[in-house]
């Protein structure tokens, strides 16, 4: 028995012989993520535009309105071997930072410098403090930052700098710039 033959279909193809159905369209999830991290990182750099529009103002003890830096030529305090040691008096916010301790931590060979900061204005104040880690050649290996918010008057915070490159030998740490603004 042979099968009957049937002559070819006439007209459009019959569903299922025409080409494969398009691909599923993509969700879009990845834009959406993408687009929310980009609104984040916005968002962040606007709170920090602000932040430094508020902040602008004039310190308690500088002249000029929008200075708040303590000046290049105001001495700069020193410590070697984890004692303090104050090269002149200092005036405005650098008088406000003692060094008490430049070290080099045993864990990550980095140097340390530890501040006291007492806030000798009138004002509630913010403070950020640099610090400048030299070797024994005078080369400067690192620098670090330490910062306090909302010091009252007459009160004392104690922070740490910390730089950020490996140290060996004898280090010194020096305040290169102070910086206080009322909160």
């Amino acid at each position: 028995m042979s099968q009957p033959q049937y002559p070819p279909p006439s007209g459009p193809p019959q569903p299922g012989w025409a080409a494969p159905p398009p691909a599923p369209r993509k969700s879009g999830a990845g834009k959406i993520v993408g687009f929310g991290c980009l609104g984040i990182v916005l968002l962040f750099v606007l709170f920090g535009i602000v932040a430094v529009a508020v902040s602008g103002g004039s310190s308690d003890d500088d002249p000029k309105p929008g200075a708040s830096r303590a000046s290049g030529d105001a001495p700069a305090m020193k410590a070697e071997d984890g004692v303090a040691e104050a090269e002149a008096e200092a005036a405005g916010p650098t008088g406000d930072v003692t060094l008490t301790a430049c070290e080099i931590e045993p864990y990550t060979t980095w140097p340390s410098a530890k501040l006291t900061i007492t806030n000798r204005s009138s004002k509630t104040s913010n403070y950020m403090v640099e610090v400048e880690f030299v070797d024994a050649k005078g080369t400067r290996i690192s620098e670090g930052y330490a910062a306090t918010n909302n010091l009252r008057p007459g009160r004392t915070a104690k922070e740490e700098a910390q730089g950020t490159a490996e140290a060996t030998g004898k280090v010194t740490c020096r305040v290169t710039e102070v910086t206080r603004y009322a909160s």
